[in-house]
């Protein structure tokens, strides 16, 4: 028997406009209930899916978006094939109207196949939606995306930037861990991904705990959250999140900031990196790499760099565009050698 997830502690009564930094730099998830529920995309969608239907085709025009098609037999669950060697679904260009128009063709189909339009630019797609249906992020610089599909299970992944997903038209369920939970998690190849980010090999619905025994412990750190159309969540940065849309129709938008300056790369290049240069070292050479992360990564502070002269510290010292590009082409001509 699992253990069940805790349930993800929640903040009600607030609107778009009174977002604070108390939430949006929270260290822990939060459920904001009702949070966009005056949304006109949330007021069609409590109509009816036709209804929700008609109002983003207000906005649409003739944009083409990424579409991941799967058959009926997936059950909506995005991810690999049996070896791992290709996925369990097809990628597609096409219309957004005529995802639309299928998802309607299927909404009464029993069973159907998967329709999903995921992280796509509403700007891009369907400019003008924002101008009725946004939050104030106090002038973080944020991509605002939607997602748009049938019956989806996405399996559990983490996103370098923080996310505000507010659901729009359906239900959904999020189920959380902690950064740190990856070894439970049974993570998938990280640079063979079925929408780029490395995902959770655990089927949620029906886990093999012969094949993942370690999953249970997961689910001892688990938080879940039941949404219904006009709420929100917000997951901290690097919270590793499963969700499912668990109606016919079903839409979420979403925005995605970072809380540090534009220059900083991802650092997941530094893990690739450090895979392909630290990984395989003899253990003793290992660990001094361990030590030197530690003293100029980890826990660098004030005095890393004290002895060296301010004007002389380099990349030791605060790192600004001039420093970044200089680094960069460090690497750049390290790498091409």
């Amino acid at each position: 028997m699992l253990p069940a997830a805790k349930p993800i502690r929640e903040i009600s009564g607030l609107r778009p406009g009174d977002l604070g930094d108390d939430i949006l730099t929270s260290t822990e998830p939060l459920l904001l209930r009702g949070l966009v529920r005056d949304w006109p995309m949330v007021q069609a969608g409590l109509q009816s899916p036709q209804a929700a239907d008609a109002y983003l085709r207000r906005f649409y025009g003739d944009a083409t978006v990424n579409a991941m098609l799967g058959a009926p037999e997936i059950d909506g669950r995005f991810g690999y094939n049996d070896d791992l060697t290709g996925f369990n679904f097809y990628p597609v260009r096409v219309r957004l109207d005529t995802v639309l128009a299928e998802l309607e063709k299927h909404r009464a189909t029993e069973p159907s196949p998967t329709i999903y339009v995921g992280s796509t630019s509403i700007e891009g797609a369907l400019p003008g939606f924002l101008g009725e249906n946004d939050v104030d992020l106090k002038g973080r610089d944020a991509l605002a995306s939607i997602w748009i599909g049938n019956h989806t299970v996405i399996a559990a992944h983490y996103d370098l930037p923080d996310n505000l997903a507010c659901v729009a038209v359906g239900r959904r369920r999020f189920t959380l861990f902690p950064p740190g939970q990856q070894h439970n998690l049974y993570v998938g190849p990280l640079d063979f991904t079925p929408a780029g980010q490395a995902i959770s090999l655990v089927d949620f619905a029906r886990p093999d705990l012969e094949r993942f025994p370690r999953f249970a412990q997961a689910m001892e750190h688990a938080q879940v959250a039941e949404m219904a159309p006009g709420d929100a969540l917000f997951i901290p940065s690097m919270w590793w999140h499963h969700v499912e849309a668990l109606d016919r129709f079903n839409v979420l938008v979403n925005y995605w900031w970072r809380q540090s300056p534009e220059w900083m790369d991802t650092p997941m290049n530094a893990l690739m990196h450090a895979l392909l240069s630290v990984r395989d070292l003899p253990p003793a050479q290992r660990q001094a790499w361990a030590e030197l992360f530690r003293h100029y990564v980890f826990e660098a502070d004030d005095e890393t760099a004290s002895h060296i002269p301010p004007a002389a510290r380099r990349m030791l010292g605060p790192i600004d565009d001039n420093t970044a590009r200089a680094i960069r082409a460090q690497l750049l001509k390290r790498l091409n050698r």
